[in-house]
């Protein structure tokens, strides 16, 4: 298993994965329109602030993820992904715990945030796992086709 920078060559790969519109929205949040174009990935990623990373397994293509330098000492982890192909084997969990000693060795993080739906719950479970805990919830923060969506912020120390 490995967190590798994720480049150009990556950028279809990110594209097939994120196949609909509310995937789309649950995973990019309003960075990102649907359908996922290489033009919106090369131009969120040309940002010195994002640190992208594809996640493989044996040589595969297995997931993705995002670091966002919010300062010296915080980083926030955004756009987290596992392929279906991928899922229920606990590699969120893997790729996480990966992306977790970069931030702090790599990026000298001292404190790692996020935000998580609240419908999430799959995300909730794997992020407390890794000793992330809520801070806030922000009701009604997002809305998606008429549905009004919680966001859940979380925190671990480094």
């Amino acid at each position: 298993m490995l967190l590798e920078c994720f480049l150009e060559n990556n950028f279809e790969q990110l594209i097939v994965w994120i196949d609909s519109d509310e995937l789309n929205y649950l995973w990019g949040g309003p960075a990102y329109q649907f359908p996922l174009t290489a033009d919106q990935i090369q131009e969120h990623y040309t940002k010195p602030e994002v640190h992208p990373f594809m996640f493989t397994v044996n040589g595969k293509p297995a997931g993705f993820v995002e670091l966002y330098q919010v300062s010296d000492s915080e980083c926030r982890i955004c756009r987290v992904f596992i392929s279906p192909t991928f899922r229920g084997k606990n590699l969120g969990t893997e790729m996480l715990k990966l992306l977790v000693m970069k931030a702090k060795e790599q990026y000298k993080c001292q404190l790692l945030t996020l935000g998580v739906f609240s419908h999430n719950q799959a995300a909730i479970l794997c992020y407390e796992k890794l000793g992330f805990i809520s801070f806030t919830v922000e009701k009604n923060s997002r809305e998606f086709n008429g549905e009004s969506w919680d966001l859940i912020r979380m925190q671990k120390k480094l």
